[in-house]
């Protein structure tokens, strides 16, 4: 099966639309907002179901953000659609806050997820040249070793250590047998660049607390596995979020789940 190929132009932020899409044909949309948590490390939102997911806040712009709102209504007690429309904003805490709420809505418990690290679900060979896009320490401390080689991409200006910069991962993802994303790269709409990069690849994992477990919104993309988390009991994580901390803390009141995108199969027999 051909990969599409995930361009730039007028098909920039892609994934954002077909997610907003794909979101816009649920029947639950009308619910209400309960709260939103906009904290140093996460961004939490909480669907009046009590459904609640999370994206990553990044730093440089919460401060802003906590400065000068374009919008000066809460969002608590708008409707869920209201908070999806956001998803894929130019301003990076107005897209995660619309990626939370995404993530309130697909990943749910009541579907059936393939339990588990993500390095137990990917199969992986002596001789891959991994490339990870995103610093997910646990992650790497037990790739080590297990592959040929391992990069990682980070948004630093220069090199530092292990760490490249993120801008280097364009050039150096097609020459990569596996790549693992950040799904952050949805919120900062770096996602589409990135995975027409990875388009060759053979493995191209979409992961972390951000990840929207919804296998239609990347059907035709590269994305052969999505990896998210559950959150069963939402307040031990608001709690963590309102109080700056991250998925290192909030982790023990989360489930990790896999999942395969629609097609994924047919592109691995290829």
């Amino acid at each position: 099966m051909e990969r599409r190929s995930m361009g730039s132009g007028s098909n920039e932020r892609a994934i954002a639309s077909r997610l907003r899409a794909q979101l816009a044909m649920r029947d639950d949309l009308d619910q209400r907002v309960a709260d939103v948590r906009v904290g140093l490390s996460y961004t939490a939102v909480r669907l009046a179901s009590g459904q609640t997911g999370v994206a990553l806040t990044f730093k440089e712009s919460a401060s802003e953000h906590c400065c000068q709102s374009a919008d000066p209504r809460p969002y608590a007690g708008r409707s869920a659609a209201e908070l999806v429309e956001m998803l894929g904003s130019t301003k990076p805490v107005e897209s995660a806050i619309g990626l939370a709420c995404a993530n309130a809505l697909v990943n749910c418990l009541e579907q059936r997820y393939d339990p588990g690290d993500i390095l137990d679900r990917l199969s992986l060979r002596p001789d891959d040249r991994v490339g990870m896009v995103g610093d997910f320490q646990p992650i790497v401390r037990r790739l080590r070793g297990l592959v040929g080689s391992l990069t990682i991409f980070e948004r630093i200006e220069s090199p530092r250590g292990a760490l490249r910069p993120a801008a280097e991962a364009i050039e150096c993802l097609p020459g990569c047998d596996v790549a693992l994303v950040t799904a952050t790269t949805i919120i900062n709409g770096t996602i589409d660049k990135v995975l027409s990069a990875a388009r060759d690849c053979r493995e191209v994992v979409l992961l972390g607390a951000s990840t929207p477990l919804l296998p239609a919104a990347f059907a035709g993309s590269p994305v052969t596995l999505l990896s998210g988390i559950l959150i069963p009991d939402p307040e031990p994580v608001l709690r963590t979020v309102s109080e700056g901390g991250g998925m290192h803390i909030f982790k023990r009141f989360v489930h990790k789940v896999n999942l395969l995108p629609d097609g994924a199969h047919e592109r691995n027999e290829t």
